[in-house]
């Protein structure tokens, strides 16, 4: 049932669980500003312990314009029903999947409910509920104030990083230099993508000048670069596709040849001789690949 309340009465815990957008929040502001709040807040608890869920752009908009009262929709009493009752409505609300898996961390670390009782209580699958929990699992502290706070778009994170890391094997380490490297920098979603994919699949030039904060001149050199393989020959195409497999299984040696789990002896023989064998050919791969990149950079 909607009502009006203080302002002051809203607990504003849940703030740092939804995503912060600088543009949109600035239309918004100028829009309450000349027609007040049209929407109500929407939250949990009862007059002693107003909990805010959702509206926290509207209600960072009403403290700047100095509004004390603001509409108000108690969702439940209980707080994490209330919780679950934001998930519930979150396809019409705009609610994103990386908020969806902060907040079913949250039923499940602080309101101990397990995957199923929350996949019940939301009418949705178990493997829904598993896709957040692994997503939340995987989203560094760090990782997580840059998008949370506008620094970093979530776009990025979800369709661009997510894919180097599932697919290319690369480190939440290297990932998190990444986003420190371009966040805060009003990139587009496009120009993160070019950079993206220069940093984990390009040369280490690339990769310091980036982590330097040389972006403009990164971006400049990836110009340069043709968007698809629509001007290249068969031939080209299949010798890409192998720099591309070669790359890859380098990183991925070097990540695994760490590995304690290695203990047996038919392994560590054949381990050695085929470690050996390549070794023996690096002299000639190393002056291979640095003539080839040489004369692929003068044209």
């Amino acid at each position: 049932m909607e009502k009006t309340v203080e302002i002051a009465s809203l607990d504003c815990r849940y703030e740092d669980f939804r995503i912060k957008n600088k543009h949109s929040e600035a239309q918004l502001l100028a829009s309450i500003s000349q027609r007040g709040i049209q929407e109500p807040l929407e939250g949990t608890g009862d007059k002693e312990k107003r909990i805010l869920l959702n509206g926290f752009k509207r209600y960072r908009c009403a403290i700047k314009l100095g509004i004390t009262q603001v509409p108000y929709t108690c969702l439940d009493a209980d707080e994490a029903i209330g919780i679950i009752e934001l998930l519930r409505i979150s396809n019409t609300k705009t609610l994103t999947i990386l908020e969806q898996a902060l907040l079913i961390d949250e039923l499940k670390n602080v309101f101990k409910l397990n995957t199923s009782e929350i996949a019940t209580k939301l009418t949705r699958s178990k493997s829904w509920v598993s896709v957040r929990t692994s997503l939340c699992n995987e989203l560094s502290d760090s990782i997580r104030q840059k998008i949370f706070s506008d620094q970093f778009p979530a776009y990025s994170y979800m369709y661009t990083l997510r894919q180097f890391m599932r697919i290319n094997g690369v480190s939440k380490e290297e990932v998190e230099r990444f986003v420190d490297a371009v966040s805060g920098k009003e990139l587009s979603v496009r120009n993160i993508e070019r950079l993206a994919y220069s940093y984990f699949k390009g040369s280490d030039e690339f990769k310091e000048q980036i982590n330097n904060n040389n972006l403009s001149w990164v971006l400049e050199r990836l110009k340069e670069v043709p968007k698809d393989l629509d001007d290249c020959n068969q031939c080209e195409r299949r010798m890409l596709n192998d720099l591309e497999i070669l790359q890859k299984y380098m990183q991925k040696v070097m990540r695994e040849t760490h590995d304690k789990r290695y203990t047996s002896p038919a392994f560590f023989a054949q381990a050695n001789l085929l470690s050996g064998g390549i070794l023996s050919k690096q002299s000639l791969l190393t002056q291979t690949l640095k003539d080839f990149y040489d004369r692929t950079g003068q044209t």
